[in-house]
């Protein structure tokens, strides 16, 4: 491997790409689609509306999946934008909300940019993701670098939480941030380059609409939190590559429907934590470990109520 003005270049993969091993399945055109699910997402859809025009030199349409049928917001800003709105009859969660967006489209999209109503694209960030498709051919899935309001970067590009990285996170993330298991589940070690991943941030990511049709999309039992890291395992199983691409930029405001409930949000974060590892280790001999995590998850999350 070799870094080129800040990309990783890999060998060319002379094996048929999952696009070409597919034998069946729509044949998808080149167009571009951002999907956002909007949950009482106030004024930071707008200015993440407003932020998608300079992302691209190509035109994008966009869905907005609302959890929120009685509230206004996202309507007008789909009258304001000449956004197509699906309104969902409850709050479905994350996963369910992208799925139900994605089905609203024709096959003339090929190319799906999920992303949380709370972000503002960076001028050419959605260009740069689609680029990077071409230099990854078997590439499924493109996160761009997430920035927070204070210059720092958001972590969007990680390992799979194994049992002992989970854990050693989970016990040690809060109290000492710089923990092995911590710093290698975040690959906090690694070059800012263009580079393969195991998952990345659901928070936006490019999807090559084909991968996220040979993985039937996002699995709709998770409400929220773990969604992606089950959708890159799923990608990365399915022979796709999950492909971090820092020239691209976002920048994550602040999520206000997460705030407006956090200790619920905490609970899905356990309750979708235990599915993910659960989902993993099934059978009677890992019953024990079934129950010592999801004993040690509640354990957490009843010492953070107390806080």
């Amino acid at each position: 491997m070799r870094t080129v003005r800040g990309r990783a270049q890999w060998p060319v993969v002379s094996e048929p790409t999952p696009d070409e091993q597919a034998s069946n399945g729509p044949n998808y055109g080149d167009e571009l689609a951002v999907v956002i699910v909007t949950y009482h997402s106030g004024e930071t859809l707008g200015a993440c509306l407003d932020s998608l025009g300079p992302a691209s030199n190509r035109p994008v349409r966009v869905v907005l999946s609302d959890n929120t049928p009685d509230d206004p917001s996202a309507a007008e800003a789909a009258s304001r934008t000449g956004a197509k709105l699906v309104t969902n009859r409850e709050n479905v969660g994350y996963g369910a909300g992208i799925n139900r967006g994605v089905a609203e489209l024709g096959p003339e999209v090929g190319w799906i940019v999920i992303a949380n109503a709370d972000l503002e694209f960076a001028a050419g960030s959605l260009d740069e993701l689609r680029e990077a498709a071409e230099r990854w051919p078997r590439g499924g899935a493109f996160g761009p670098l997430i920035s927070e309001p204070d210059g720092s970067t958001y972590p969007s590009a990680r390992l799979l939480p194994s049992l002992g990285r989970g854990a050693g996170h989970a016990v040690f993330g809060k109290v000492w941030p710089a923990n092995p298991w911590t710093r290698a589940y975040r690959q906090s070690d690694n070059a800012v380059i263009e580079r393969r991943s195991e998952w990345l941030s659901g928070s936006c990511q490019l999807l090559r609409r084909s991968a996220f049709d040979s993985v039937q999309g996002f699995d709709s039992r998770y409400f929220m939190y773990f969604e992606d890291v089950d959708l890159g395992d799923r990608l990365g199983k399915a022979g796709w590559q999950n492909i971090y691409v820092p020239t691209a930029t976002v920048m994550h405001v602040g999520g206000m429907s997460t705030a407006k409930a956090p200790r619920r949000m905490l609970a899905e974060h356990h309750r979708s934590a235990y599915r993910y590892l659960a989902d993993r280790h099934t059978g009677w001999k890992w019953a024990p470990v079934r129950f010592s995590v999801k004993a040690g998850l509640a354990a957490r999350l009843k010492l953070s109520h107390r806080a």
